[in-house]
This record gives C-alpha cells, structure tokens and sequence, in this order.
C-alpha cells in the first residue's frame, strides 16, 4: 500500500539523486580543459640541445598522462605543455619568465631553466607570481634565499661535490689498488661550476690528502683552450676536474686534451652535468676521444629504468635517456601528482601539495633514491648523484651500484 511518506521518501530520494547527479555536472563543469604546465629552458643559443632534451622528456610526461586519461581529480583534464626560450644569457631567461607569468596566468607548474644561472634570474620572476618551480639545477644559491616556490630536484653542486669526491677515489682505488693524491681544475664561472668546485677548493681536497697542481677559471664562450690544457699536459695530475656547461665548450677542450695526447682514457677527466654525456657530444667529437671521460650528474636514465628508456627512444629517436629528458619528464609528473593530490588547478594549491609530498612511487622512480620529499628550503631530501663514464660511445651509469649498468675504468699511471 502506498502512503504519503512512501511517496514523500521517494520524491526526497530522487531529489537527493538529482542534486547529486547536478553537484557532479556542475564538479566537472567547472574543472578546467586542460592543466598548463610550462617548460622554460634554453631553445637556442650554446645550450640549446640541452633545452631540447628537456623539451622531448617534458612532451612524452604530457603525451603519457593524457594517453591515462589526464587529470583524474579534475575530470580527465588534458595536460598542455607550454614553451619558453631562455636564450643564451640570464637577461634572456628573465624576460622570457616574465612573459610566460604575463602571457599564461592558468599555469599550475613550471620546470627549467638548466643553466643554474638562468634559473637563478627565472625563479625571481616565478616566486614574485608565486607559480611553483621545479628545476634541476645544481646552484646551492637556488634553494638559499627563502624563496617559497622553488622546487631542487637535484642535489645541489655542493652536495654532489662533496658525495662525488670519495666515490670517485673509491673507484679509482678499486680499479688501481690506490688513491691518486694530485689534481688540476679547469672551470667555467658560471653559477653551478662555482658551487661545485667550491667545497673542493675550500678544504675538500686537502682533507683527501689531494694537492691541486693547478686552478684555472675561464669566462664562457671559450674561444681558444690551449693554455687550459698546456697546463695538464705540463703538470700532469692524477686526474683532472673539468667543469664546462656547454657543448662547444667541452668539444674545444677534450680537442685539445686530445691534441695533446692525454686523452682516450690516459688521463681520468671528470666533468659535472648532463651536457657532458649528450648525443651531440658523440657527434662532435667521437668515440675513441671520449673514451673513460666522466661526468657527475644529478640523474640519468640508470638501471631499473628500461621501460621508460625504451619508450623514450623509440619516441624521439634519441640514443639514450640523458638527466635533461629523465628530469624534464618526472618534473612534469611530479607537478601533475601534486595537481591531483590539490584536487584543484590552483598554482598556490600546487605548491603546498609539493611541500607536502611524500612519495616513493609514480615520479619517484624517475630520480635517484626513488623518494620525493622537500626540506623547508626547497631541496630534494633524498636526492642522490649518479657518475656516469663514456665507454665505447655510449654514457653508462657506474656509480652508485644500484644505479649502474656497467662497472668502471679507471687509468693506471
């Protein structure tokens, strides 16, 4: 039989549905078409392949999470990825930052700059327009000024310097049964050299019972290395710390070093940065002189790693995954899991879920230590450095072990 509170309970009931249904309609309504995220990094100019290795890794995270089904707490919003050229100088990389906050006001997330100082002059612009930055840039000055809204992923050159000198003497002791005891510093002034070799020159070297023979700084574009190089082949160290940060600049001088018969593998050369291991390195200058050539780096593509790799490849034909593309595509993924975890396409809301982020799956798995988590500065807690080593044509991962594909050479004298 029915009653007046049966028929009351059933208008209520699809009422409730209805509202639902409506709350659900309006929830999706009002989630946006699409996420922006952007990528800032040098397009042209000297470091322009680097920018284009972050560019491939950023368009295959987005190709990726749109291929998922995009932004599941908003919908399935699309992911779109938005481009700006840093150029070649800090006062390029400012303007364009300046025109990416005027231009795109529904930006959650950026990523870049590369050169620690573009990101430097970038992330001034990105913290004033409070818009989440996430860089993998050494400078330790990126992550000391207070700033809120700065992302290091990397370690920072001071903390890959001093993880990076015992690693090194550690492999060359294994490979030679003792430790070298003499180097020689060639290094550009830019920012992310300086904060790398900085511990080093400030005592590092000496607790080692390392004496440099030579400290050589040159200002970037390097027109000529001869005098850089004169200098290793007349004091001959044990091993010589090489920091450029571009590939012209690398390719001037491993040339030289060559030239002078010091190079494919006589003497142990280590460099700092991705740049040092990229494709365009192997076309410039080949195989037999990039021989045992090392570079320490704050990610590359490394065991455990494959299926990203593979994909990678097959999708931009390059012919490996360097830190710029691995880094580039995490970065994007980590600013989408914060978007999800924000529930909301709200740059502020971004940056908070970043400072609260505490994962060791999804993007995690793209940076060494597999954990991503923030100190109040902006730092990376967990982030580790990876060596890798030229050997036959290609850059492999030989430090730390877990990370490695290959095991590491190391010249005896």
């Amino acid at each position: 039989m029915t009653t007046r509170r049966t028929v009351l309970n059933g208008i209520l009931a699809a009422s409730g549905a209805a509202l639902l249904s409506s709350t659900s309609r309006m929830a999706f309504a009002q989630a946006p078409a699409e996420v922006k995220v952007a990528l800032i990094a040098p397009l042209s100019g000297p470091w322009a392949r680097q920018g284009e290795l972050m560019k491939k890794g950023a368009e295959l995270a987005v190709a990726d999470i749109n291929a998922a089904g995009g932004v599941k707490a908003l919908g399935g919003a699309k992911v779109t990825l938005v481009l700006f050229d840093a150029g070649d100088s800090t006062e390029k990389a400012k303007n364009a930052a300046q025109r990416m906050v005027a231009q795109e006001p529904d930006l959650v997330g950026v990523t870049g700059a590369w050169l620690s100082s573009f990101t430097l002059a970038v992330s001034e612009v990105t913290e004033r327009a409070e818009l989440p930055m996430l860089t993998l840039s050494y400078a330790d000055s990126i992550t000391s000024r207070g700033y809120k809204y700065i992302f290091q992923m990397s370690p920072t050159g001071g903390r890959q310097a001093q993880d990076a000198l015992p690693a090194l003497m550690d492999v060359a002791e294994k490979a030679t049964g003792k430790r070298p005891a003499t180097t020689g510093i060639i290094a550009d002034n830019t920012a992310a050299s300086v904060s790398f070799a900085k511990p080093m020159r400030d005592g590092a070297f000496e607790k080692s019972g390392i004496k440099v023979l030579f400290d050589e700084t040159f200002t970037p574009p390097l027109a000529d290395a001869t005098a850089l190089i004169q200098q290793a082949r007349s004091k001959r160290p044990e091993f010589l710390l090489m920091l450029g940060t571009s590939v012209p600049d690398d390719k001037l001088l491993l040339e030289k070093v060559n030239e002078f018969n010091l190079g494919k593998g006589r003497m142990p050369i280590i460099g700092s940065g991705a740049h040092m291991g990229t494709p365009e390195l192997l076309k410039n200058i080949g195989p037999d002189l990039l021989e045992g050539v090392m570079t320490v780096v704050g990610n590359w593509g490394a065991k455990g790693q494959e299926g990203i790799i593979d994909r990678f490849k097959k999708a931009t034909g390059e012919p490996w995954m360097t830190q710029d593309s691995i880094c580039a595509y995490g970065d994007v993924m980590t600013i989408i899991r914060a978007v999800e975890e924000a529930k909301k396409a709200d740059r502020k809301a971004v940056a908070e879920a970043l400072r609260k982020m505490d994962i060791t799956d999804g993007p995690a798995l793209f940076y060494p230590g597999n954990r991503i988590r923030f100190d109040e500065t902006g730092k990376r807690i967990d982030a580790k450095l990876i060596i890798v080593q030229w050997q036959k044509g290609e850059p492999v991962p030989i430090y730390p072990p877990a990370s490695a594909t290959a095991e590491p050479i190391w010249p005896k004298r």
